[in-house]
């Protein structure tokens, strides 16, 4: 309109009367805008309205002044210099206006990267609750917001309300309106801008005492933890704000979730823990059960066995036959009773970490045909070919009563399982470490149960004196002095079991 003005106007003045230079106006504030291409249509408009209007002047005037052409000509350049300069504003406008917008954006980045930290520094839901809502004040641009904790019956609600510098947490149910509206953002796990023109927003926004507000869930995955409301006064909230609100309430519902997996572990642990100190405190019990049974057995059980053998031998007056053959079966019952009662006493002292401290130099080689000759009674009975193969000497240091247990239920064991008229044999060598091999032609240990053989309880037939413990037992004393106890299946048929100890020169004798 400015620009057919200025060019009615120059039509009607005189030739000389240059009002042509009025059209600079619109293009000058054309500048204010930011449509640089409307400012060019505008400069090529004002050109043309200058020349015409010239042109109208002369043929009204019957001649066309020189002086007014070249002041033509000047004002066609002045509006080129004005459009120039117009465009040039304009795109520092653009310019200054971009750097507003990125310096903004980075400042929301920033306050939101703070508030997202300031949540993630907790590991308690009621502390992460507390920072999300006062958080969102700064980071977010709201004047309120409102956090509503609920649990999965959506019975049971806790309010965080930060406005300003208070905070307040209300243990209640929110009003029907407002709990409509967070069960639909519940449902919908979607963000939702409240308007007036929605009947359930309405409500709430009257509800809450705010023209402006939006909604968003707290929820990780399958989780839901919550709603986050943000309540404005006076301005809308951003064509772009989902964005920065929705990555706030995804990191919200994200810590909310690692604290909810926290508080989880931490019950697990401390029921744990609890039904560990119920089974160390039941474990302690039957280990001291199993100590004094078994300490206390030995003394009875020894003076059965020399009242037995006292007998066999006639301190009490000549037997017969068939009695004799019952105190031999009687012996031997109480024997085994004997070295399971050891056996249990030993068990008990290394599961209660109280192992012998003995350490004086043991000779496995005569312990070796030791062994044999205590447990000749058993394997002369079921007719069994036993032989001894040692060099003269091979020196270890230990608690030898220990040492014996494990070779008395090594050799006792390869008896056992065993059939009458096979084979035994013991053999004792010297390489960089002591080596005691026990051999038999039995019938050998299946591959299912060899992983655990030496385990306690393992459910294996072969083991010493049938408690479970015998082969366990073994392992703990050879281990206990260094060493260490391994099976092996002999070519076609048998077992080896095979235990080696450190050797020693001289070990001094313990006092």
């Amino acid at each position: 309109m400015l620009l057919v003005a200025a060019w009615v106007l120059d039509v009607i003045t005189p030739q000389l009367l240059i009002v042509a230079i009025l059209l600079n106006g619109p293009i000058a504030l054309s500048s204010l805008a930011s449509d640089s291409r409307f400012t060019r249509i505008l400069v090529v408009l004002a050109v043309a309205a200058d020349a015409s209007g010239g042109y109208i002047n002369g043929l009204a005037e019957h001649h066309w002044d020189t002086i007014a052409l070249w002041n033509r000509a000047l004002v066609a350049l002045s509006l080129f210099l004005v459009g120039s300069l117009s465009i040039t504003a304009q795109q520092a406008a653009r310019r200054a206006g971009e750097s507003a917008a990125r310096e903004a954006r980075v400042s929301r980045e920033r306050d939101l990267r703070r508030a997202v930290e300031a949540i993630r520094a907790s590991i308690n839901s009621e502390l992460i609750a507390r920072a999300a809502a006062r958080g969102a004040l700064d980071a977010l641009h709201a004047d309120r917001a409102l956090i509503y904790v609920f649990d999965e019956s959506r019975e049971v609600f806790t309010t965080y309300d930060a406005a300003g510098d208070d905070l307040r947490v209300t243990p209640a149910r929110p009003p029907s309106p407002v709990l409509s509206l967070l069960e639909r953002i519940a449902e919908s796990r979607t963000l939702v801008r409240l308007s007036a023109a929605d009947t359930v927003a309405r409500f709430a926004l009257d509800a809450l005492g705010t023209p402006h507000a939006i909604g968003v869930a707290l929820a990780e995955h399958d989780q839901l933890f919550g709603v986050l409301i943000l309540l404005r006064r006076d301005a809308p909230f951003e064509e772009n704000f989902e964005e920065g609100l929705q990555y706030y309430a995804d990191q919200t519902g994200i810590a909310m979730a690692q604290a909810s997996l926290f508080g989880q572990l931490a019950d697990r642990n401390e029921a744990l823990a609890l039904a560990n100190a119920a089974l160390r405190e039941q474990s302690d019990v039957i280990r001291d059960l199993v100590y004094a049974l078994s300490h206390d057995l030995r003394t009875p059980l020894a003076a059965t066995s020399l009242t037995l053998r006292q007998a066999l031998e006639g301190a009490y007056g000549a037997l017969p036959q068939a009695y004799r053959e019952i105190l031999e079966r009687t012996i031997r019952s109480n024997d085994e009773l004997q070295r399971l009662a050891e056996t249990l006493l030993l068990v008990s002292r290394y599961e209660s970490g109280d192992p012998s401290p003995r350490r004086d130099v043991v000779d496995v080689t005569a312990l070796a045909r030791s062994v044999v000759d205590e447990l000749a009674p058993l394997w002369q009975e079921k007719r069994l070919a036993v032989r001894v193969e040692t060099v003269e000497a091979v020196d270890v240091a230990g608690d030898e009563s220990e040492l014996r247990r494990a070779l008395v239920n090594l050799v006792a064991n390869a008896v056992k399982f065993t059939p009458a008229g096979g084979t035994i044999g013991v053999r004792v060598a010297a390489n960089e470490r002591a080596s005691i091999v026990v051999e038999d032609s039995g019938y050998g240990v299946g591959e299912a149960e060899r992983a655990t053989l030496f385990q306690r309880s393992h459910g294996d037939p072969r083991v010493g004196s049938s408690s479970g413990l015998g082969l366990y037992l073994v392992r703990r004393i050879a281990e206990g002095h260094g060493g260490r106890v391994a099976y092996a299946p002999r070519p076609g048929g048998g077992s080896a079991f095979a235990m080696e100890l450190p050797l020693v020169a001289e070990v001094p004798a313990s006092r």
